[in-house]
């Protein structure tokens, strides 16, 4: 009776046993598929970010590829060679402003580099600041690197007017700079500082050279005068006259009289006739005709 009892308690810690253990598995063959499962969307997701990825690179690669349509633009650009004899001549130059920077200058160095290397221009900094690139454009005496290129078909360029010419765009500035030298622009005194330091001024002083000194020489205004186109020997021009007064009206300058004295001349001075153009056209937006007018003030003043 007692083995029979030992085998029915074996019999039923077996069952119980059998139950756990197909739990058990149950469990675990649920956590398998639950897993399964997840990686498949996780995967899914990812080929579907690939998906979208490779749709947008391609999108991206497609519309490189599409270039945009030519936006041409003419340039006559006048063209004279000495050294070859000849006439001068106007030859035009096509240029697709999509590929090409916002100012003339940079059309014409365009120009230079990809059409044709025998165009000879002046340049240098490209910030309206040395004045080398000074020329006409469109009948206007302006800097190349602060022109604008304009939305009309063509864009005529020459010389700067009434100068010899070197090459081309390149005028001969040697009357300029000697007329500019005889002026003697410096700031001169007959005595020296007691202290052995600088000459201050005061702020109002200062205050009048406002307007004259940021003056860059380009020539702009003096080729756009026609009292220095008839007498580009004698007349000063208004660039001239204009740092001319500049070192007149410093109060540091102790060579007021002998400045005036020089420029009291029927030609140097009073060849201007009051066009205004010189004020008109300088790129730097300087008064030239003022500064003039100041002059013949404190010329007359004396007499």
């Amino acid at each position: 009776l007692e083995l029979a009892r030992e085998a029915r308690r074996g019999s039923g810690e077996s069952g119980e046993g059998t139950r756990q253990r197909g739990r058990s598995a149950s469990t675990a063959m649920a956590m398998r598929m639950a897993s399964r499962r997840a990686a498949g969307a996780v995967a899914a997701r990812t080929e579907g970010s690939a998906l979208r990825g490779a749709r947008a690179f391609s999108a991206a690669g497609e519309l490189k590829m599409q270039k945009k349509p030519e936006k041409i633009k003419h340039f006559k650009i006048y063209r004279y060679d000495p050294e070859q004899g000849g006439k001068p001549t106007m030859m035009d130059y096509p240029v697709n402003l999509n590929e090409c920077g916002p100012m003339v200058l940079d059309a014409l160095i365009k120009i230079k580099n990809e059409q044709d290397s025998t165009l000879t221009f002046r340049r240098s900094c490209r910030e309206g600041i040395c004045g080398s690139c000074a020329m006409n454009i469109d009948g206007g005496n302006t800097l190349a690197c602060l022109a604008h290129i304009d939305d009309k078909p063509t864009t005529t360029i020459y010389p700067l007017p009434h100068m010899h010419i070197v090459k081309d765009l390149v005028p001969d500035m040697n009357n300029f700079y000697d007329q500019y030298k005889s002026i003697k622009p410096w700031l001169q005194r007959k005595e020296a500082s007691k202290d052995g330091k600088e000459t201050l001024q005061s702020k109002a002083d200062r205050a009048k050279l406002d307007g004259m000194y940021e003056c860059i020489l380009c020539a702009c205004c003096s080729t756009a005068c026609p009292s220095y186109w008839w007498n580009t020997e004698k007349y000063l021009g208004p660039a001239v006259l204009q740092q001319a007064f500049r070192w007149i009206d410093d109060s540091r300058d102790q060579f007021t009289e002998e400045r005036l004295d020089q420029l009291d001349d029927t030609f140097k001075l009073f060849r201007c006739h009051t066009i205004m153009n010189c004020s008109k056209t300088c790129p730097k937006h300087l008064n030239p005709g003022k500064a003039i007018a100041k002059i013949k003030n404190r010329v007359l003043a004396r007499h």
